[in-house]
């Protein structure tokens, strides 16, 4: 059994640090899904190919031949990836465009793993303020690992490897329906917004 898998990335450059993470990603979630016994059909969308005819349909209501296979098949996949280089503190215009054009509820109940890339770490909490908060109103299922990647963090091998088995393991997961594996001493406590508030409240 394969599950089909859709890697958006909104790099505009060739080869861009994007596509570099998103393959990453990919593989990440393919050896995932291999351990647990499940094969991976991964299909990469490239945006910057389809820069024109995304335009066009803004502009028309009416995607091209070639766009509207790519939509189709980001509704028909198991599960999505999508990775947008960070640009003024959020996703990119392209990556934007893109999301704009999909039906409503394509993503609707969808394992959604988002990853970005940045010439600064300062970029990474776009992550949780414009790409997650996209995907959440969507309706997707966005998994808790997102992925950013700086500069630096390419020198630093072992550390994002890590994290990219991480962010792997949870869209498997999500894709196969089955429950995380337990994690002890590596995972920081979640604090409910109201104790947070409440906290500063004290302090």
């Amino acid at each position: 059994m394969s599950a089909s898998i859709v890697v958006i990335t909104a790099g505009l450059s060739q080869p861009s640090s994007s596509r570099l993470l998103a393959d990453r990603l990919a593989q990440s979630v393919s050896n995932a899904l291999g351990e647990l016994g499940e094969n991976a059909d991964i299909t990469v969308v490239e945006l910057r190919d389809h820069a024109k005819d995304l335009a066009n349909h803004f502009v028309t209501g009416f995607p091209a031949p070639k766009l509207a296979a790519v939509l189709q098949q980001v509704t028909d996949a198991d599960a999505v990836i999508a990775v947008s280089p960070i640009f003024s503190a959020s996703y990119s215009g392209l990556f934007k465009m893109f999301f704009d054009v999909l039906e409503l509820d394509a993503l609707a109940g969808k394992p959604v793993l988002v990853g970005a890339t940045g010439g600064t770490a300062r970029h990474s909490l776009a992550l949780e303020y414009a790409l997650r908060p996209l995907f959440t109103y969507l309706h997707a299922v966005v998994v808790p690992t997102a992925i950013f990647a700086a500069p630096e963090d390419w020198a630093s091998e072992n550390v994002l490897a890590e994290r990219l088995a991480r962010a792997g393991e949870e869209l498997a997961r999500l894709i196969t329906n089955r429950p995380a594996a337990s994690r002890s001493g590596d995972d920081a406590e979640v604090v409910p917004f109201e104790r947070l508030l409440k906290r500063g409240r004290n302090a």
